[in-house]
């Protein structure tokens, strides 16, 4: 007896055109983060999923990219909120184009890493005083000598 090839059930008629699945474990071991962080992307709004009847997680290779995207912008100290914002005008090429209205909020960000850029500057000159004085005996006038030229900074008396 043949199957009619028209009422045949495939992928595509049940979840839309084909896709790669992939389970939570396999999605994690991919992108090189663990499945607690991959729950947590999903509460947050940063990825979905679908959920096969047993209730498991399954992601597509879309997945990947988006991981990849959002440990990228993590990094680059954006948080999860702003992340939201831009994901969903990446490219399907991985690249990412601040969706529109976003210039602004942006601008904040890298004022704000800016500031943060500023801050650790500063307490690396102070670690590198400390590192001065314990390596002189305890002279704190050639620490800081010793700091300011290793930061580039030079101050006549």
């Amino acid at each position: 007896m043949r199957s009619n090839p028209r009422t045949r059930v495939t992928p595509e008629l049940l979840h839309g055109p084909f896709r790669a699945s992939m389970l939570i474990g396999q999605s994690a071991e991919r992108t090189g983060t663990s499945e607690r962080r991959l729950r947590h992307c999903e509460r947050v709004g940063l990825l979905t999923s679908r959920r096969q009847g047993n209730g498991y997680r399954d992601y597509d290779d879309a997945a990947e990219q988006r991981v990849g995207q959002t440990r990228a912008l993590l990094a680059a100290g954006l948080p999860t909120r702003v992340i939201r914002q831009v994901l969903p005008c990446a490219l399907a090429d991985g690249a990412l184009r601040p969706c529109p209205g976003m210039r602004d909020t942006l601008r904040v960000e890298l004022a704000r890493l800016d500031q943060r850029v500023l801050e650790l500057t500063q307490a690396r000159q102070t670690l590198q005083q400390a590192i001065a004085v314990a390596e002189n005996g305890g002279s704190s006038d050639s620490a800081r000598d010793a700091g300011r030229a290793q930061s580039g900074v030079h101050h006549d008396r």
